[in-house]
């Protein structure tokens, strides 16, 4: 093999290296949630669709981000508008943790819902940390699950 050649081989070599440390690094980036960060996410949003299940307003609001009190300014208000507008996570048949990953300065959890009326769906939580080491939800996306089409 050339000098030229080898040298090639050892560039295309070290751009190869190059790039799979990039993916590892950003494959560590979007799992680099600790384990009781995910432990205690995941036991927010249960406690919230827990006080859901019993028309406790209060205590579903109380896991509310302060983002999310200030656009529902009271328990009540929050409660109707979750009946009114995310009726599978009002009253969901069965959920399933899914993937969490980094959302800006928070933390994005998927979850799958299954509505009382079987329609599956993803709810993307947006997690924030509070002051005090806590997390709130400071909102939550829904979609319809891919295998929901027909």
């Amino acid at each position: 093999m050339s000098p030229k050649n080898t040298a090639k081989s050892a560039l295309l070599g070290l751009l190869v290296c190059l790039g799979l440390a990039l993916l590892t690094a950003q494959a560590q980036r979007l799992s680099d949630i600790p384990p009781q960060d995910q432990t205690a996410i995941q036991a927010v949003i249960q406690a919230q669709i827990a006080a859901f299940k019993n028309d406790d307003a209060m205590a579903a609001y109380s896991f509310a981000a302060p983002g999310i009190k200030q656009m529902f300014p009271s328990a009540e208000v929050f409660i109707e508008m979750v009946k009114t507008g995310y009726e599978p996570i009002y009253r969901p048949l069965k959920l399933e943790f899914g993937k969490a990953s980094r959302a800006g300065a928070g933390v994005m959890q998927v979850v799958k819902i299954i509505g009382l009326d079987g329609k599956k769906i993803l709810a993307y939580y947006l997690m924030e940390r509070q002051g005090d080491g806590s997390w709130k939800i400071a909102g939550v996306q829904t979609e319809d699950a891919p295998d929901n089409a027909t």
